[in-house]
């Protein structure tokens, strides 16, 4: 259904309300006066085509839109058709090619409530780029290649309920990033590359039920970074490489309190590895503090690897092994098949056999290897 030259091409239903062009391949251009006289227009679905633009004023005369699905196109913008449409309330871009969030990408959507840019190109965020969305609810950045966001990012959006900025390359989360969202119920910073959080990034998120900071490399969470009397829902922690020492007890000391987090499964010390933080035992020193799990597990007088060599090994059981030979009166001739049979093409058979016995310690066992084969042959050869 090619489009690119029907101006006009509804113009016939101006009491229309939902019109769905969804799933067309083969629409990839819409002419500007496409969509003239469907004034009544709440709802535009141009999903799953193949376009890479709209013009700018093609949406000029539907003062009615509240609903544009625009996902899994090949948008590299956000298109600027969308500015000033000051009653949309629902925008759905995701699965695009969109790079970027500009200062004016969002110009004018001042009742615009949802909001989803997941699963682009997005790698920058401009300064105040949400600013004149005030009444947003929902905003979806995640699966986008956002790898540091300005500190004023979200300021504005005082009514803002959901954030999900997982999966992304944040390393770090800034104490002026959330200042502003005081509504704010779920966050995702999942699947991020987190390692450092500022203190006191949390602190005005006091409608906070649920925070998402799994999958990520954080090794430490201090008390003055997250305090928890301001958090009243859930928190997700695993899939981090926890240091469960003294730093985090207080962590453990809420979890045992509220139950709220769980499945916190430690990657150091050594001595707690693999340990839920929830099953680590703090022990405390005569003056009270606490002490770090490494501290009460390491011990001196644990056996240490023998450091003979290997070929004092190799002699002793050579040794061994001719004195059970001379006990055994073999003839000289017969003693001396070691050197005929060290040739490895004649003791496939015989190797296969002592080799798949000693592979519990293969480097001893390669310093012998061809003479054990022989020797078991004689032995067994006089056995006959």
């Amino acid at each position: 259904m090619p489009l690119a030259n029907n101006q006009g091409a509804f113009k016939g239903l101006p009491s229309l309300t939902e019109l769905k062009m969804a799933h067309n391949e083969y629409i990839r251009y819409l002419h500007t006066r496409t969509f003239t006289a469907l004034r009544r227009l709440v709802k535009l679905d141009l999903a799953d085509c193949n376009l890479f633009n709209i013009p700018d004023r093609i949406f000029i005369e539907l003062p009615s839109l509240q609903e544009l699905f625009c996902f899994q196109n090949n948008f590299r913008r956000i298109p600027g058709a969308i500015r000033g449409m000051e009653n949309l309330t629902h925008v759905y871009l995701e699965r695009n090619r969109i790079e970027a969030v500009a200062y004016n990408s969002l110009q004018g959507l001042t009742k615009l409530k949802y909001l989803n840019l997941q699963d682009n190109r997005i790698n920058v965020v401009h300064e105040r780029a949400f600013q004149g969305c005030r009444k947003m609810e929902y905003l979806y950045l995640n699966d986008n290649l956002i790898s540091e966001l300005p500190e004023n990012s979200f300021d504005g959006l005082r009514c803002l309920k959901m954030l999900n900025l997982g999966g992304n390359f944040l390393r770090n989360v800034s104490n002026t990033w959330f200042r502003d969202l005081v509504e704010l119920e779920v966050l995702y910073l999942d699947r991020n590359r987190i390692n450092y959080i500022e203190e006191g990034a949390f602190e005005n998120l006091t409608s906070l039920v649920s925070l998402h900071l799994n999958s990520n490399n954080l090794t430490t969470l201090p008390f003055s970074v997250f305090q928890p009397v301001y958090f009243l829902g859930r928190l997700y922690l695993f899939r981090n490489p926890w240091e469960c020492d003294c730093r985090i007890e207080w962590l453990k000391e809420w979890m045992e309190n509220y139950r709220l987090v769980r499945d916190i499964p430690c990657a150091s010390p050594s001595s707690v590895a693999g340990i839920d933080l929830m099953d680590v035992l703090y022990d405390r020193s005569p003056e009270g503090y606490c002490l770090d799990p490494v501290e009460l597990n390491v011990t001196s007088d644990s056996p240490t690897p023998s450091s003979e060599p290997f070929s004092t090994t190799e002699s002793k059981f050579n040794s061994l092994i001719s004195k059970l030979l001379l006990q055994m009166g073999l003839p000289e001739e017969v003693a001396n098949t070691t050197e005929v049979f060290s040739n490895a093409t004649q003791l496939d058979g015989l190797t296969d056999g002592v080799t798949s016995g000693t592979r519990e310690d293969s480097s001893k066992a390669i310093s012998f290897s061809f003479h054990l084969p022989a020797l078991l042959t004689v032995v067994i050869f006089q056995s006959k």
